[in-house]
């Protein structure tokens, strides 16, 4: 049996052992041996796990942002905790950021926004949220910003 056999048959049994032998064939230019088929399915699947968890963390800042700028009801109560949600998804989100993953967070902002809005409008009985996004992808990833809030 060949060594990429062998590799497409320990994909299939354990994928954390045919990872580390991936990584050793590439650290060793051994680039003839490697199981090609399944090594670009998973830096696909990476990939879109990626897009996914940026999507995700901006999604809960817009939600935070909004209930801070628009929901009156529940301000003094909850204020304090959606700030501090706004800060760690910031935190995470510009620890996973790259420059290819904030120009896909820019060009999906409106989709992202409109999410996080019909969470938000199923959360609060909101019906007055802006039907565009009203901060730049800047603002979302900017630690110092927050919206004044709606009167």
């Amino acid at each position: 049996m060949t060594i990429i056999t062998d590799l497409k048959l320990l994909y299939e049994s354990d994928e954390s052992l045919w990872l580390e032998e991936t990584i050793e064939l590439l650290r060793q230019k051994q680039f003839h041996q490697l199981d090609v088929e399944n090594l670009i399915e998973e830096l696909v699947s990476l990939g879109k796990r990626d897009l996914a968890r940026v999507k995700s963390l901006l999604r809960q800042i817009i939600i935070h942002l909004l209930l801070l700028q628009f929901w009156q009801v529940e301000y003094e109560r909850n204020h304090r905790h959606w700030i501090g949600e706004v800060k760690t998804f910031r935190y995470d989100l510009n620890n996973h950021l790259t420059t290819n993953l904030r120009n896909k967070l820019e060009d999906d902002l409106d989709n992202i926004y409109h999410s996080a809005v019909d969470f938000v409008e199923s959360k609060t009985d909101l019906t007055i949220l802006p039907e565009k996004c009203p901060y730049c992808l800047g603002q979302l990833l900017d630690d110092d910003y927050l919206p004044e809030k709606d009167s």
